[in-house]
């Protein structure tokens, strides 16, 4: 997984288009600018502007051999793996503090919609389905790692399985969380 520590890239990926690109080639593989568009549901024009954003700090790249012709562009992921960043490195750059600022709002931006979205009183189309999982554990800070490893090995799995086969396949949000349980605050009224 290609881990970075320039806050300019921190900040590119912050943009939620850009997320959802990076996302949909992580979990596609490969993808041209008018399926991404299609996918995001925004115009073509700006699926290209955004890709070539995401190509100019290097997360993704074309892929030439994937196109039908010289005109074609078919884009994918630098590092197939992944992107991963440590905020504490980047915070000791230059901007990276606030880098990270951006960064975690629009990840917590993102982390409201997704549980608002899991709660929705919507029902989903027929084709798609919605499970939501709370457990709780006690474990040792080794086991909270080997339990993270094996979360992490189990959905590359998946991904390994199902990347680049269309299949009329969807794209998941898996968003999980393993933290210390958090305080229950004062006003909730429990």
């Amino acid at each position: 997984m290609a881990r970075y520590d320039d806050p300019r890239i921190l900040r590119a990926i912050a943009h939620p288009v850009r997320n959802r690109i990076l996302s949909e080639l992580y979990a596609v593989g490969s993808l041209r600018a008018a399926d991404i568009a299609r996918e995001l549901d925004v115009p073509a024009n700006q699926a290209s502007f955004h890709l070539r954003q995401l190509a100019k700090y290097g997360l993704v790249e074309e892929a030439p051999e994937e196109a039908r012709d010289r005109r074609d562009r078919v884009w994918r992921l630098a590092d197939p793996s992944g992107i991963s960043f440590r905020t504490k490195d980047v915070e000791t750059q230059p901007g990276g503090k606030a880098a990270v600022g951006v960064f975690r709002r629009q990840a917590r931006a993102w982390g409201h919609r997704l549980v608002e979205s899991a709660y929705a009183e919507e029902p989903l189309p027929e084709d798609q389905n919605r499970t939501i999982s709370d457990w709780s554990l006690r474990l040792t800070r080794e086991e909270v790692d080997e339990l993270s490893g094996e979360l992490d090995r189990l959905v590359q799995s998946w991904r390994d399985r199902t990347q680049g086969d269309g299949g009329g396949r969807t794209t998941y949000s898996l968003f999980a969380v393993l933290q210390p349980y958090p305080e229950v605050p004062e006003d909730s009224g429990t």
